[in-house]
């Protein structure tokens, strides 16, 4: 069966899709959820249990709270509570959590930690998955049974201020609210002042029952200086003054009603050594919670230390506070401290209720339930509840019935603990089965795809796919009845739900199918590459042609990298993996420029063919039409190790040094900025730099880092775009001095910050300006004769307003990064490339690789809170979303970038200078000038 090319790889896409998501859906498992109808619908509460009494407590429990202020402050770490930090800027928080009327906790929370997903844990008590990352930019209602929808439905009057993802999340449900844009990091200051201007007048009024109040600025404060900020005090101070205003009018309005109310604090994630968050670092998923109520009575010398619980175990607490129905997805457990002092039947009823629906959602999503520990603990629990109630009934006092209520919720509270933690494990259980088939589905379509380029590539762009030979049948079905069995047995022995084994048999069917298609398929075409292969060996026997040591370490380290990112381990450290590629890659290109420089045999025809100055890779491509295939050939092969020889003093000895020199950069970054998961707390250069101490150091590097910036950019720009470079250099000191990261000489302190708007657009004109000279010049290279040389200066041109780009958008002490990637790429540019006469493939590789090492250079990692956000907002003074997501990504993946527009500017000068060479040489005179020396004597 013949198909072609397009075909052929419309086809290969589709199929991979296909495994790709086989394999996410296996590696990222559906939540917990149970099958109730998602429209709310009020189901009667469990009835308390008996055993041979009728109990008359068939209803929901009155609620114990007449009022709840949920104050929610983002990225609010356990420490700037519980710690230092709380003692010194919150000293009336400090007050309640060791001698008020409270109950304190630290809250972990599990990650993603960003704001839509802990707010969704908050109030539903599910654990989000990993998709919600993304649905963060943009919250979608929230259809899952929650808290709030409850309340709602209870009659309940709710308020929000604060961000603006509760209105999204929640819409049509509060009588009131003020939302906030959550995305605008360089405000921290109008965005809580916003918030705050509504207290006065709603804690005097009485026509509401839950207040929400979500606060933004110490999260944008962590996004834009990080935790060690002195305006990390100022922000703590501020918030402390809110809670007591918030405490004090709660309790004066206690007096007039029956019930108590509850002030609740809480952050919905931390924040990392860095000020971002995202991943799992314990700085980042350990958050206070602190429960605030007259009903939490305090004896004098009553110490409580704060204990660890899970940030979803609030949903069923504050549902149990409000009277309302836990929400039918919750893992969590009620915090029982919050009704300790209730008498014991309430405490057991309260208890029942919550394990009632932990052992529903249990049975509704683990098929082996009956043998979980969890709904063994249930039954035990429940059973004696129901002895307990008889007695109760009986006899309302004695000591028997004390000891037996403490026996029942000791059990009902080992129960609810194990049943959490159950159902939570649940969440993180991965499908293999399915990561596997999605996985060999991938690989095969891949290895088919790379066996397939001959043929695709060929003049008549088809491949020959043997779907109708009798090897490929036979070998087809006994694929097909192998992998069906082994299908048979997953499906009946695994204990856990796997997402192939709860589809059809005709679906799961055609999956195998498939598989064994493609595994006949790659067979057949290993097959002819191995016969093909055997024949070119006996035919080019006389090929002299054989792979470098540098080519060796370009595929083996390519392929050693993609092996690596099977195993988490290595993709959470994938920056040592970077580094170690790229400082191999130097020891072997000094092995090369050493070994080219040693005398050898000047004459021999199959390396020594070449234009001098001529970029290798690129000749063929370039050559005339009537040059013979044969000279073709040879000049793919040419590399001349005399070629160094020729250098004069200096560019020798820079020849033989910018390996060495480029390795020593490379160990200089590496102590800029620890990175990865396992080392990423431990100090750097980074954090001694940002220190307010140090200051004065940090100018000094960033006014030298931009003078260099200039130095090594400016060599190939136009006139014009020297000045723009030079002024916006320029700009981009004023812009750091502006929001206070740096110091003019002539400025003692930084107390006049400003957002440093004005500055930052003065270096996006000069961006803009640069990047317009050099698409002009681009679009010119089009219709010019001497096309190639103003493209050349044009994508230069391109390539310089991105690197002016990345020096506003970098964190100051990220300039040096900058800095060393210019002259890293100016020595192997100059010394490295061009002497040695690397290929376009060599050369393509080496900058992919040093791409990747920079993107870690900088501080970024595969944790998600190593995002820079703020550089999304410089030179904003609202939130655009289309250009804060550009400026994002493009700060992130600046090194990448830099280095893919380096690429694309060296190929073209290297054309452009083949390509004068070439003109150079239609004289007789200029064709021996311009060869060899044994080009000359083949001559």
């Amino acid at each position: 069966m013949r198909l072609g090319s397009g075909t052929f790889a419309a086809c290969c896409v589709v199929v991979e899709v296909l495994g790709v998501v086989l394999f996410l859906r296996g590696f990222f498992p559906a939540p917990v959820r149970s099958s109730s109808s998602s429209k709310h619908q009020a189901e009667p509460p469990a009835p308390e249990p008996s055993a041979g009494a009728s109990s008359n407590w068939t209803k929901l429990p009155p609620p114990l709270f007449s009022k709840v202020v949920i104050v929610l402050i983002d990225a609010l770490r356990d420490d700037f509570v519980f710690g230092s930090k709380g003692v010194k800027f919150m000293p009336y928080t400090t007050y309640l959590v060791e001698k008020g009327a409270s109950h304190s906790f630290v809250a972990e929370a599990k990650p993603p930690t960003v704001t839509m997903p802990r707010i969704k844990a908050l109030m539903t008590g599910s654990v989000p998955g990993f998709i919600d990352v993304v649905m963060n930019l943009n919250s979608p209602a929230l259809l899952e049974d929650n808290v709030i929808t409850q309340a709602k439905a209870a009659g309940k009057r709710i308020i929000s201020y604060g961000d603006e993802t509760w209105v999204k999340l929640f819409p049509k449900h509060f009588v009131e609210y003020d939302g906030t844009t959550s995305f605008f990091v360089s405000d921290y200051t109008e965005v809580d002042e916003n918030v705050t201007r509504h207290l006065d007048k709603v804690l005097k009024r009485g026509d509401w029952d839950v207040l929400i109040l979500h606060y933004l600025g110490l999260d944008h404060i962590g996004h834009v200086s990080g935790p060690s900020s002195p305006l990390i005090g100022r922000k703590l101070s501020e918030m402390d003054g809110v809670l007591m205003k918030i405490h004090t009018a709660l309790l004066s309005e206690e007096r007039e009603t029956l019930l108590p109310s509850l002030l609740v604090l809480c952050g919905d994630h931390g924040m990392s050594e860095t000020g971002g968050h995202g991943a799992s670092s314990t700085e980042e998923v350990s958050t206070p919670l602190l429960l605030v109520s007259s009903a939490f009575e305090r004896k004098p010398g009553d110490i409580r230390h704060p204990k660890h619980v899970q940030q979803t175990d609030l949903a069923a607490t504050l549902a149990i506070g409000l009277g309302l129905p836990i929400p039918k997805n919750s893992v969590g457990h009620l915090l029982f401290p919050a009704i300790e002092g209730k008498p014991m039947r309430e405490q057991l009823r309260f208890l029942h209720l919550n394990t009632v629906q932990l052992t529903k959602l249990l049975q509704e999503n683990v098929p082996s339930y009956e043998k979980e520990p969890g709904f063994e603990q249930f039954k035990i629990s429940e059973r004696l509840h129901g002895n307990w109630i008889r007695l109760y009934l009986e006899e309302n006092n004695s000591e028997v019935l004390f000891n037996l209520g403490t026996k029942v919720r000791r059990q009902y509270l080992d129960a609810l603990k194990t049943l959490s933690l159950s159902l939570s494990r649940q969440v993180a259980q991965y499908d293999v089965y399915s990561m596997v088939v999605g996985t060999v589905v991938v690989l095969e379509v891949l290895t088919l795809l790379l066996l397939s380029i001959p043929q695709a590539l060929s003049s008549k762009a088809e491949l020959e796919v043997p779907l109708l030979s009798p090897v490929f049948s036979l070998l087809f079905y006994l694929t097909f009845l192998v992998l069906s069995a082994v299908h048979v047995i997953v499906c009946t022995s695994t204990e856990s739900s796997c997402y192939l084994c709860s589809l059809s048999w005709l679906t799961a069917g055609g999956v195998m199918v498939l598989v064994s298609a493609l595994l006949c398929a790659v067979v057949s075409a290993l097959t002819k590459v191995l016969v093909r292969g055997k024949l070119l060996s006996k035919n080019a026997a006389h090929s002299n042609s054989r792979w470098s040591e540098l080519d060796l370490l370009i595929l083996l380290g390519t392929l050693g990298h993609v092996l690596s990112l099977g195993a988490s381990s290595f993709i959470e450290e994938e920056h040592q993996t970077w580094y170690f590629l790229v400082s191999t890659l130097c020891l072997a290109l000094c092995h090369d420029i050493y070994r080219n420089y040693l005398p050898g045999d000047d004459c021999e025809p199959q390396r020594c063919l070449h234009v001098e100055g001529g970029f290798d890779g690129a000749t063929p491509a370039l050559q005339d039409k009537n040059t013979s295939s044969a000279v073709l050939e040879l000049n793919r092969g040419c590399k001349s190790p005399s070629s160094l020889g020729t250098l004069r003093g200096y560019e020798k000895w820079m020849v033989l040094a910018s390996p060495w020199v480029i390795l020593t950069c490379c160990r200089l970054l590496r102590s800029l900025n620890q990175t990865g998961v396992q080392w990423a707390h431990r100090p750097d250069l980074g954090h001694w730099l940002t220190s307010s101490d140090h200051k004065a150091a940090l100018s000094v590097l960033a006014a030298l880092s931009l003078a260099v910036i200039f130095a090594l950019i400016q060599r190939r720009c136009s006139p014009a775009s020297k000045v723009a470079m030079a002024l916006g250099l320029l700009g981009v000191y004023c812009y750091r001095a502006a929001i206070g990261n740096v110091l003019f000489p002539w400025q003692q302190d930084n107390k006049d910050i400003s957002k440093g708007i004005l500055e930052a657009r003065f270096v996006y004109v000069f961006v803009l300006g640069i990047l317009f000279t050099g698409t002009k010049d681009l679009l010119k290279s089009q219709v010019v004769a001497a096309g190639f040389t103003v493209k050349t200066v044009g994508l230069w041109e391109l390539y310089s307003g991105f690197v002016l780009l990345a020096a506003l958008l970098l964190r100051p002490h990220n300039l040096p990064v900058l800095v060393l990637s210019l002259l890293i790429q100016t020595l192997m540019a100059k010394f490295v490339w061009k002497p040695l006469r690397h290929d376009v493939a060599e050369v393509t590789v080496m900058h992919y690789w040093f791409g990747q090492a920079f993107f870690y250079f900088q501080g970024n990692s595969n944790n998600i809170a190593t995002v820079d956000i703020s550089a999304g907002f410089v030179g904003l003074d609202t939130y655009v979303e289309i250009p804060a997501i550009f400026l994002t990504a493009f700060a992130t993946y600046a090194g990448p970038v830099l280095w893919a527009s380096h690429l694309v500017s060296f190929l073209s000068s290297e054309a452009s200078r083949i390509t004068a060479g070439d003109r150079s040489l239609d004289s007789p005179e200029g064709m021996l000038e311009g060869r060899s020396p044994c080009h000359r004597a083949l001559s």
